[in-house]
């Protein structure tokens, strides 16, 4: 008995020691260290992106071959005010704050003093400062002042790729990707399942804390090459000043698998400071705009009727330079009639009554059906975001008209990655392949897991696909420019398009507003790149060939040089 009072008595010691203990501690805690403690859950809590900005990095290659950011993440600290602890007057505490870091007093003075007014809230008072900063305003100790870490996205290039990246700004979630690459891969950048969970224990005894839920955050590693990219815009730049252009935009891909080489929108803007971009949108008008192309559609055309079999490169027809259709007159670009012409002809002179012709030789359902299988009727699905529809309401048409515009680029309107897309198909033996930007994901370990990317339909024999791009070559060697840009050594395929577009308000076509746009590929029998570029609306000039055969032969010599690319011929 004695000793089993002994025991309830020991117990009861113990726990009221416990509590003893317990009570001194939470006693230290919330009334002799309590502005300590909230200081320092204040330093966690104040800023709530500081974790939802931590994001992989977009890769892409260098010169050298070497991965270099496009996107990545820069560290430094922020200063955050709670209003209701401050015990300064707001003048004095920016004054303190702003020498601190060596800001003259008189910078953002009313702004920051309006903002540090008032009994409640937090505010943000400096952002990105370094590490030597921080300790200043740190050293100050001023009561409801915060140094924080924090995370920003920084884009090394500054515009470069400025539309196909995108940036990180504030969305319906918070801080998230915002257009292009960082949009279309916020989560997997972005590697958080859960954010925002409250640690009870913190919040009852020392204010606030945000715990850290993260998952792996991984680096998109991309197809693009930095110099390519660079050029292309470069390039895109002198069309919009030479020619005054409202935009000018272009894509370099690998005909073969669909790699993109490089992207681009002129005017850009710069990435680190998209607030100010004055000169144009934001979206990437490669994947969401569409435009009818004109004759850059021609040589599908032609490609179809070939391996329908219903013509040949030979085959001859008589051109009177004008049809009429369902009410409707189609004339050639310049009103000639040539008489008695082959294939050859039609494609080297642009004819638009020879590529009806074909469409009338195949029949306008199957006709349809090839311009379908090119991909024309549905999305790329390019890892990209908002990427258009196209618009082929013609092919719904009874109207053999709607089908004779289209046969030569006009009534159809395409997106520039889904043109690009469907004339690979001409380069690589008659496939439809799946065009993308994203190679890889590069986990935090330097492992890198490639995407698989595989998806392709054949839409043309290997030997129809042989037999257009000879006929592209023979277009560059003889027709283009008169011959003048013939390459001796390497054969070209190529092609230009100049396509009327429509009257918003009043219909129909305007005389005064065409798409210039130009492409090809090579060495055009086993073609390592494809190059689309289009600009809208140039001024003062009526062809595409004049305003775009330069900049894509600059384009091809750049390439040629910068891969080592050897002599075809």
């Amino acid at each position: 008995m004695i000793k089993q009072t002994w025991r309830l008595w020991s117990i009861a010691i113990l726990i009221s020691f416990g509590i003893l203990i317990t009570g001194g501690a939470l006693f230290r805690i919330q009334v002799l260290h309590s502005d300590s403690y909230v200081q320092q859950a204040g330093q966690q809590y104040l800023n709530p992106n500081y974790y939802q900005e931590q994001r992989g990095e977009i890769l892409y290659q260098s010169p050298g071959g070497e991965l270099v950011p496009l996107a990545s993440t820069k560290t430094g600290y922020m200063v955050q005010v709670d209003r209701s602890r401050i015990d300064k007057d707001p003048e004095e505490l920016w004054q303190n704050l702003a020498e601190a870091v060596g800001l003259s007093v008189e910078q953002n003075e009313q702004s920051m003093v309006d903002r540090l007014r008032g009994n409640k809230g937090h505010v943000d008072v400096l952002r990105r400062l370094s590490a030597e900063e921080a300790a200043q305003v740190r050293e100050l100790n001023l009561r409801g002042v915060f140094v924080n870490p924090e995370h920003w996205r920084y884009y090394p290039g500054g515009s470069v790729a400025a539309h196909l990246t995108g940036f990180v700004g504030y969305g319906d979630k918070g801080r998230q990707g915002q257009y292009g690459l960082e949009r279309s891969y916020d989560e997997v950048l972005s590697g958080r399942s859960e954010q925002g969970k409250w640690d009870l224990f913190a919040e009852v005894f020392a204010g606030f804390t945000l715990e850290e839920q993260e998952d792996d955050i991984v680096d998109l590693v991309t197809s693009l090459d930095a110099m390519v990219q660079i050029q292309l815009e470069e390039k895109l730049k002198q069309v919009k000043q030479e020619w005054n252009v409202k935009m000018s935009g272009g894509i370099i891909m690998d005909p073969q698998t669909g790699a993109v080489k490089a992207m681009a929108v002129y005017p850009a803007f710069d990435l680190n400071n998209y607030s100010e971009n004055v000169d144009g949108s934001f979206s990437n008008h490669n994947v969401e705009r569409y435009y009818e192309m004109g004759s850059v559609v021609k040589p599908i055309t032609i490609a179809a009727g070939l391996d329908a079999g219903v013509i040949e490169p030979e085959s001859e027809y008589y051109d009177e330079g004008r049809m009429d259709i369902d009410g409707h007159t189609i004339s050639n670009f310049d009103g000639r009639g040539r008489g008695y012409i082959d294939m050859q002809e039609v494609l080297n002179n642009s004819v638009n009554t020879g590529v009806v012709h074909i469409m009338d030789e195949m029949g306008s359902d199957q006709f349809a059906e090839y311009m379908r299988n090119f991909g024309l009727a549905r999305k790329t699905g390019i890892d990209l975001p908002n990427e258009s529809e196209n618009e082929l309401r013609n092919f719904d048409s009874p109207r053999r008209v709607e089908y004779a515009t289209a046969s030569f680029g006009q009534g159809i309107a395409v997106t520039p990655i889904g043109m690009a897309r469907a004339l690979s198909a001409l380069a690589n033996g008659g496939r439809v392949v799946e065009p993308y930007v994203v190679e890889s994901y590069r986990r935090t370990g330097g492992e890198l897991v490639p995407l698989d990317r595989g998806k392709e339909e054949q839409v043309i024999s290997a030997e129809t696909s042989e037999t257009i791009t000879r006929m592209l070559v023979n277009t560059v060697d003889e027709a283009l420019m008169q011959g003048n840009f013939k390459k001796e050594r390497y054969s070209i395929a190529a092609k230009t398009g100049t396509a009327q577009m429509t009257d918003m308000t009043y219909g129909g076509y305007r005389d005064d507003a065409h798409l210039h746009s130009f492409f090809g590929y090579f060495p055009a029998y086993d073609p390592q790149f494809m190059i689309f570029i289009y600009g809208l609306e140039p001024q003062g000039v009526q062809y595409a060939s004049q305003t775009m055969t330069e900049p894509f032969m600059e384009l091809t010599d750049f390439l040629i040089n910068h891969y080592d690319i050897p002599p075809d011929r």
